[in-house]
C-alpha cells in the first residue's frame, strides 16, 4: 500500500501540470482576443458618445460588475423575474448543500450570509448522508465491482445496463432539454450537465437566468431534483473508477514486487555457494 502511494502522487501532480498546460494553450489566446476586443469596444463607445470620459465609463463598468456579482442581470429592466422567488431560492438551496456553488448568485445581506454558513454546515453532511443512502439503494440492484471483476458474465451485463441507462438519463437526454429551453447548443448543454453533476459548478452556464425567456415556475425546482439524483449516479461512477484505478495500481506494483523477488531468488540460486569461514571468538 505504501509502495504505490508515491506513484499516485506523481501521477496526480503530472495530471494537474498537464491540465494547466493544455488549458493555457487553448484559452490564453482567446482571452487575449476578448480583452482586446472589449477595450476596442470601450474606445468606440467613447468616440460615439463624446459627452462621456473614460473615468465615467470605467465607473459604469464597475457598476455592471457589482450588479452581476449581486445576482442582478444587467440585461433587461426592473421587470425581470426575481432571483429570490421560491423556485429560484429552492434551486439556490440545492446548490449550497450539494456544494456546486455556481457563483452567479449569493446572499448579499449579513443575515443571509450567516444563515448560509449554518445552513451549509448542517446541510452538506445531510446531503452526503442522503446521497450515500441513495447510492446504497442503487447498489442493492447491482453486483459490486469486486464481484464483477471476479465473476464476469451476468454481472458485467448488469453493470453495462446501469452505466448505459444512467448515461442516457443524466448526460445524454438532459442537454436536449436545456438546448430547447435555454437556446444553447447541444455541446453547451452537455458541458453544463457534466460540470453541474460533478459539482464543479463554474457558473458560466446556469439554467433559468435568461431575462428574455419565460420559464415555467417549477423549472429550476425540477432541475434541482434532477441534480440530486444525477449526483448520486455520477458519484457512484466516480467511486467505481477510483476503485478500478486503485486496484490497477496495486496489481501493477504487486506484480513488480513479485518480479523483483523472483529475480533476486533466481540470482541467488545461480550463484555458486561461497565457502564459509569460521572466525573463532
Amino acid at each position: 500500500q505504501i509502495s504505490w502511494t508515491p506513484l499516485l502522487l506523481l501521477g496526480y501532480l503530472f495530471y494537474l501540470l498537464l491540465g494547466a498546460m493544455v488549458f493555457q494553450l487553448l484559452e490564453k489566446q482567446a482571452e487575449t482576443h476578448f480583452r482586446d476586443q472589449f477595450q476596442l469596444e470601450k474606445l468606440n463607445f467613447l468616440q460615439n458618445y463624446t459627452c462621456l470620459d473614460r473615468q465615467a465609463l470605467e465607473k459604469f463598468v464597475q457598476v455592471l460588475i457589482e450588479a452581476w456579482e449581486k445576482g442582478v442581470n444587467p440585461e433587461g429592466n426592473s421587470t425581470n423575474p426575481s432571483n429570490w422567488d421560491f423556485s429560484n431560492s429552492f434551486f439556490f438551496a440545492g446548490t449550497v448543500v450539494t456544494t456546486i456553488g455556481y457563483g452567479n448568485l449569493s446572499p448579499s445581506t449579513v443575515a443571509g450570509q450567516i444563515f448560509c454558513v449554518f445552513y451549509a454546515l448542517f446541510g452538506v453532511p445531510l446531503n452526503l448522508a442522503f446521497l450515500n443512502q441513495l447510492g446504497k439503494g442503487l447498489n442493492a440492484h447491482l453486483l459490486t465491482l469486486e464481484r464483477w471483476v471476479q465473476k464476469p458474465g451476468r454481472a458485467q451485463v448488469q453493470l453495462s445496463i446501469f452505466l448505459t441507462t444512467g448515461t442516457l438519463l443524466f448526460l445524454v437526454f438532459p442537454p436536449l432539454v436545456f438546448s430547447y429551453v435555454e437556446g444553447w447548443s447541444y455541446g453547451e448543454g452537455f458541458y453544463f450537465t457534466f460540470i453541474t453533476l460533478s459539482t464543479i459548478g463554474f457558473g458560466d452556464y446556469v439554467v433559468g437566468t435568461n431575462p428574455n425567456k419565460h420559464y415555467i415556475p417549477v423549472y429550476r425546482s425540477l432541475t434541482a431534483i434532477w441534480i440530486v439524483f444525477g449526483l448520486a449516479w455520477l458519484a457512484l461512477v466516480f467511486n467505481v473508477g477510483a476503485d478500478l484505478m486503485e486496484k490497477f495500481l496495486q496489481l501493477k506494483w504487486h506484480k513488480s514486487d513479485l518480479s523483483l523477488a523472483e529475480g533476486a531468488t533466481t540470482k541467488l540460486e545461480d550463484e555458486p555457494e561461497q565457502p564459509r569461514i569460521h572466525i573463532p571468538s
